[in-house]
Formats: C-alpha cells, sequence, structure tokens
C-alpha cells in the first residue's frame, strides 16, 4: 500500500470515527452507531477502490456506489443507505468539516423513496398465536406479548420500571397516576436518553407525545406475573420492570437485548432474513404495526389506536382521557386479540 492510499484511508477513517463518536454523545442506541458504522465503513471501502477518501467523493461518485447496491439488497436497505450517508454528509457539513453535501443531488434523483411507512409482511392472528405459543421463556414471551398487546415501542419497553405497572391494585407498589387503574400499564413521555429518570440514566428515549395509560388483559397480565415470579433482582434502584437474565444479569434491558430477543425469535419463524428490509423482516417496531393494524381494523376507531400509540391529536387527548375507563378500556378489552 502506498503512502497515499494509506493516508487516503486514515483519513476516511478518522472523518468516520468524529461522526460516530458524535452521534454517540447524541445517545443514539448502539444499534444505531452500529448501523451507520455498517454504511459508512462499506461506502469508504467502495470509495478507495476509486482512489478516493468519503472527503473528496462528488456526486457521481455517490450516485455509482448506490447504483452498485441495487439487486444485492433489498429496494428498502438501498433507500436506508442512502439516508444514512446523506445523513452523515449534511452533518459533516454543519460542524464545518466539509464544504458540501454530494449525496443531496442523489437522494433528490433516485427513483425510491424513502418510505418511513413501507408496505410490511401481512400475518394473521393465528400465524402470531402459532408464534407467541412456541416462546416459553418467561422473559421472552413477556417482553414479546407486551410488545403485541400495548404497541409501545422498544426503547419505551425498556424504559418501564415497576411502578409502572398495577397488576393489584396495591398502591403501594404503583405510581399514583395509576390509582384505580387496575390491570394497567403507564407509559410515560418523559423519559430520554442520556437523562436522569427515576434515578436512573437511560439509555433510550419514549419518542410519544404523550403520556399514556394502557390496559392490559388477562394473557398480557398472566404472563407478566409468570415473569415477576421469576425476575432477578434489579441493579438498579429504579426496579426496571424488565432485565437481562443473560450475561448483564439484574440489568435493565436496552432496545439492542429486545432487538436481539425478536430477531432470534423472528429468524426461527422464517420471518426474518439477513439484509432483509422491513417489508419482510419482523422486528420490534413490526409488533407496533402489527397492533396498530388490527386493533384499528377490529375497533374501526382510530381515535382510540392514537391514543393508546401515544401519538398526538388534541382531540383524541380531549376525549379520551376524561373518560378513559369507559371508553379506552371498554373498546380495548371488546376487540384485543388473543394470542394465546
Amino acid at each position: 500500500m502506498s503512502e497515499t492510499d494509506g493516508r487516503r484511508r486514515d483519513s476516511s477513517r478518522e472523518h468516520i470515527d468524529y461522526f460516530l463518536e458524535d452521534i454517540r454523545y447524541q445517545g443514539k442506541s448502539e444499534r444505531t452507531q452500529d448501523a451507520y458504522r455498517r454504511v459508512l465503513t462499506d461506502f469508504a471501502a467502495y470509495l478507495d477502490t476509486r482512489d478516493l477518501s468519503i472527503e473528496h467523493a462528488n456526486h457521481r461518485d455517490c450516485m455509482a456506489y448506490i447504483h452498485q447496491l441495487r439487486g444485492a439488497v433489498a429496494e428498502s436497505t438501498v433507500a436506508t443507505y442512502a439516508s444514512y450517508l446523506h445523513r452523515f454528509y449534511d452533518y459533516m457539513i454543519r460542524v464545518d468539516a466539509f464544504d458540501n453535501n454530494p449525496m443531496s443531488i442523489v437522494v433528490e434523483e433516485m427513483d425510491e423513496s424513502i418510505n418511513s411507512d413501507p408496505t410490511r409482511r401481512d400475518l394473521s392472528v393465528p400465524a402470531m398465536q402459532t408464534f407467541v405459543g412456541d416462546i416459553t421463556h418467561p422473559l421472552d414471551r413477556a417482553v414479546i406479548l407486551t410488545l403485541l398487546k400495548t404497541g409501545i415501542r422498544a426503547g419505551e419497553l425498556c424504559n418501564l420500571d415497576l411502578r409502572d405497572l398495577n397488576l393489584s391494585d396495591d398502591e403501594s407498589s404503583h405510581r399514583p397516576r395509576l390509582d384505580g387503574r387496575e390491570n394497567s400499564l403507564f407509559v410515560d413521555n418523559a423519559p430520554a436518553a442520556g437523562a436522569i429518570y427515576n434515578e436512573e440514566r437511560r439509555t433510550a428515549s419514549n419518542k410519544r407525545k404523550r403520556a399514556t395509560t394502557i390496559p392490559v388483559d388477562g394473557e398480557l397480565s398472566e404472563s407478566l406475573e409468570d415473569w415477576l415470579a421469576i425476575r432477578p433482582d434489579p441493579v438498579s434502584t429504579a426496579k426496571p420492570l424488565f432485565v437481562s437474565t443473560a450475561d448483564s444479569w439484574g440489568k435493565r434491558l436496552t432496545p439492542d437485548m429486545v432487538h436481539h430477543i425478536v430477531e432470534t425469535r423472528a429468524r426461527a419463524a422464517g420471518w426474518y432474513r439477513e439484509n432483509g428490509g422491513p417489508e419482510e423482516n419482523v422486528t420490534p417496531h413490526y409488533f407496533r404495526h402489527f397492533f396498530t393494524t388490527h386493533l384499528r381494523d377490529r375497533t374501526g376507531d382510530r381515535g382510540v389506536v392514537k391514543y393508546l400509540r401515544g401519538d398526538v391529536a388534541t382531540d383524541v387527548i380531549d376525549t379520551y382521557t376524561h373518560d378513559w375507563g369507559n371508553r379506552v378500556r371498554t373498546v380495548y378489552e371488546e376487540h384485543i386479540y388473543s394470542l394465546i
């Protein structure tokens, strides 16, 4: 390798490391950091074959890279790679590291749109019942049922503390917000990655616009009780609801751990493929899609589903928070699908 080649590679590596360090400081999850690292490293290796550093690539170099991805990965993955590179260059401009963003033209001209709501695998309730029926580990079963029955995000699940769950209406064991709301789960909108919440620094953010109280039906209640019966003593004084039973024994689950649980189970079911896009892979976010689609179709009431998802909507909040017990719980219990 020539001295010029070495300097070029070192330059690309330094810029990538700089960006990855910054997004780590911003509180991005390890999974997100790894995704950026994988894309940027692959892009830098491609540029190296053209005797270019990542700083000196132009729009044609970027376009050629995106073009050679087609056919090797799913179309949604091509769009994701493009969006990652676009965000990388945009950030490096904003911190005065680069002078221009060569991905801007590429993204504008791409035939694929970066779709935030792609068409996803269509799984029936009976298919999901079979999937859940094969899960015997109490933690995995409780995690997956909670995602499926509530529609919460992986980060929101990780941020749940024991005080956020009321199964028995024992007022000494839950937050006052759940008084009189037996068999309920409270999902706050306050936790943020890197911030202290309930005396513990959090690694994930709750992205919902409004705090939400979600009913817990009999199936989920039974699964949570089974989990709590064998749950290791938490390391944190915040008493997280879900903790690791593996190498990080007793520590709060992280979004990466939740993704690993779901991915492992989805692979076994044939619902996950390496480099597969959101159209085919079942992930924690897929369960939110499943919850939204099936509950909305069963109830015909978008307002209730918006409330349970924590989406911001003034009319929804006014209607459902003031009549939570009579409307939300009744609609939910009448229409929530059975998975056991």
